[in-house]
């Protein structure tokens, strides 16, 4: 929930200019860079939320840069606290950063895909493995965005109150959650329709295959036929 920092790291990657640590991350673990992409797919067809709604949110609280994608992804092992982001290279490091951080007495810590705080919302889950859980993160942040819809009845308030109650802090945040819903939502419509062309050309030359192996087996019957009916010299 930290538009300044997301867009801070944007423009430094960007330019090559973050510490190592940070940009080797998924290069280090790039078994995990479709974790949260997957997790939220399936909690907003689970809760019926609008389609690349949640996509966005967690591309806005989690985002990071994917260098061979040229993209931003959510990543799943994100801990946010005093100011800054950290991200983590496994679930096992980011549970181990949580602890320390409440060692020393830190609270407001946001926690995985969604970034859930784990201050404001403390009976969210059972453990800190189940918050850093990608499924139960995704799952609990969909049904907090849908709570915040039926209080609100409007899906631009609900992700606006998703951040703050403060007009301050969530406007800003809505207009850069928007801006990436309607970024996302143009790729999955080109994606479907990349889709339907490549079926499409499947199709057209699944036909014309047919089509020439008919032509060749007329051309063989006709030619046996006319073996067939020759007369004897």
């Amino acid at each position: 929930m930290r538009i300044l920092i997301w867009t801070i790291t944007f423009i430094l990657t960007a330019v090559g200019t973050l510490p190592a640590n940070a940009t080797s991350v998924i290069a280090k673990s790039p078994e995990y860079a479709a974790v949260c992409t997957e997790a939220v797919a399936a909690a907003e067809r689970e809760h019926r939320l609008p389609k690349r709604l949640l996509a966005a949110i967690s591309l806005t609280e989690s985002g990071h840069w994917h260098k061979e994608k040229q993209e931003m992804i959510a990543w799943p092992w994100t801990v946010y606290a005093e100011g800054r982001g950290r991200y983590l290279p496994n679930k096992a490091a980011a549970v181990k950063e949580v602890r320390m951080l409440k060692a020393k007495g830190v609270t407001n810590i946001d926690v995985g895909c969604m970034q859930v705080n784990l201050y404001y919302h403390p009976e969210a889950f059972e453990d800190l493995e189940s918050a850093l859980d990608p499924t139960q993160n995704t799952h609990y942040a969909a049904q907090l965005l849908k709570s915040l819809r039926d209080e609100s009845r409007s899906w631009n308030l609900a992700i606006a109150h998703y951040h703050s109650r403060n007009s301050k802090f969530y406007v800003p945040y809505r207009q850069k959650v928007m801006k990436i819903w309607r970024k996302e939502r143009r790729k999955a419509t080109d994606a479907r329709m990349n889709a339907a062309r490549k079926a499409y050309k499947l199709k057209r030359e699944q036909l014309a295959e047919r089509i020439k192996e008919a032509s060749q087996r007329r051309f063989t019957e006709e030619n046996a036929r006319k073996l067939t009916s020759a007369p004897a010299s």
